[in-house]
């Protein structure tokens, strides 16, 4: 059995592999001041109450965006796990030919993403992950990662409005019941709801221009991705389980290369 760790920078998901069966998963918030001993016991409850036996974990791979929480994050697999986590790069070996300016500075994640798409997906691609950030991540037919854009997420903006102005509130993110808002809050959502898949679909649109083609798998992920889904013209698939599914296939490629 394998324990799945990807780090964001919002929050950190977890998930147990059974070979390719992914028995269960789960999240808890980023925390950088977090000790080993908080995720550590953190880990080993989501083991009890899934009824997972935590002595049956093989092994441990993790991707990350975040490296102040990783020597608490490895020092916890260590000392609760007994597992020497396998951490991740942009360098992991894979079909993925990285084509973009500074391959350094390719997040681990957007990587994980890429391999987990083109195992699963036709090229091309364009893979929109609605985390922290939104990211949108182009891989042509020879599986060649381009680059892409980002853009705030959603979360960010509505703390933005909420922050920088006087008399707006906080509020849930949810898809409104129409466009035109008759009060504050539902404007809020409408505004930020539809902006946002008014925007997914012209950056789409955008990228497939410049690509000189119309046939390209659009596949969504991320926290806010199956909501987003629902509008939007330019989705074709929405997948919020890819980036665990990237890291149990990168521990298949090095387990084979070994």
């Amino acid at each position: 059995m394998l324990l799945v760790v990807d780090v964001g920078n919002t929050h950190i998901t977890l998930g147990v592999y059974d070979n390719d069966e992914l028995v269960n998963n789960w999240r808890m918030a980023t925390d950088k001041v977090k000790t080993a001993d908080e995720i550590g016991v953190f880990i080993l409850d989501m083991f009890k109450y899934s009824d997972i036996d935590y002595k049956k974990i093989d092994d441990v791979i993790i991707s990350s965006v975040v490296p102040p929480i990783m020597y608490s994050l490895c020092h916890a697999m260590k000392k609760y796990l007994g597992k020497d986590a396998i951490v991740v790069d942009n360098k992991v070996k894979s079909d993925l030919k990285i084509k973009c300016d500074n391959p350094k500075e390719l997040g681990a994640d957007r990587v994980v993403n890429a391999i987990a798409a083109i195992n699963s997906y036709k090229a091309p691609m364009i893979i929109v992950d609605f985390g922290t950030a939104t990211t949108f991540c182009v891989i042509n037919e020879k599986k060649e990662y381009l680059g892409g854009a980002i853009l705030p997420g959603i979360k960010i903006s509505m703390n933005a409005l909420f922050e920088k102005t006087a008399k707006l509130p906080r509020i849930e993110i949810a898809k409104p019941k129409k466009v035109i808002g008759t009060n504050t809050v539902d404007s809020m959502q409408s505004g930020v709801y539809y902006g946002y898949v008014g925007s997914v679909d012209y950056t789409v649109k955008k990228i497939k221009e410049e690509l000189g083609r119309d046939d390209v798998t659009v596949i969504a992920t991320g926290g806010l991705a199956r909501m987003i889904s629902e509008d939007s013209k330019s989705i074709t698939h929405t997948d919020s389980k890819l980036t665990l599914k990237g890291l149990n296939i990168i521990y298949k490629t090095l387990k084979e290369d070994k």
